[in-house]
């Protein structure tokens, strides 16, 4: 498949087999993308945060790291890392993000309101939507006080993170919209799927 972009703070969802390989390019450098996959077979099963982090004991997830649903099933499994600095505990960016992080700023429907309107074609609601994957978030953490911190993107233009599908799914996936998370500046994300 060719690559295809996703605008500045917009998103798209599409389907993708078990076995082929989805990679999420950062064209420009330091911008996020919200990952989001649900079972095609059952829009219940869906990417699951909690069970993802418990599993890899950790919350620094990169090349070899599986990605697991709420049913403690592989979804995906990362397979290439150029940045190996991401985000999955921060809930997608939406109007109330808005109106709580940035309230002199014009308020945006952000990433969760994105992947909504993606995703309703598909039969999923918003009340479905879960903790995002956050590809190419810096967000670190404080060792002391456990506060978190969001930071511009460690990714440089032409960074991507790969992904194997181990089973068939449906995916959402954003240029995100939200101002610290992308230093500033809304890009374009690209994606491929092989």
């Amino acid at each position: 498949m060719d690559v295809e972009r996703i605008p500045p703070r917009s998103g798209t969802a599409f389907r993708v087999p078990a076995g082929a390989t989805l990679t999420v390019i950062d064209p420009e450098g330091a911008q996020v993308a919200d990952l989001l996959a649900f079972s095609a077979d059952d829009v219940d099963e869906v990417i699951s945060s909690g069970r993802t982090i418990d599993y890899a004991e950790s919350i620094r997830l990169t090349t070899g790291n599986a990605l697991f649903s709420n049913r403690s099933r592989k979804m995906l499994t990362i397979i290439e890392d150029t940045v190996g600095c991401h985000d999955f505990l921060l809930t997608p960016c939406s109007t109330d993000t808005f109106l709580h992080f940035y309230p002199d700023k014009p308020v945006h429907r952000g990433c969760f309101g994105n992947l909504a309107e993606a995703l309703k074609p598909y039969g999923i609601g918003s009340d479905r939507i879960p903790v995002a994957f956050n590809c190419f978030m810096n967000v670190p953490v404080d060792d002391a006080t456990g506060k978190l911190r969001v930071e511009p993107p460690l990714s440089k233009p032409g960074d991507h993170i790969a992904f194997r599908a181990e089973m068939d799914l449906i995916i959402g996936l954003t240029a995100c919209s939200a101002y610290a998370s992308n230093g500033g500046s809304f890009k374009p994300i690209d994606y491929r799927i092989d």
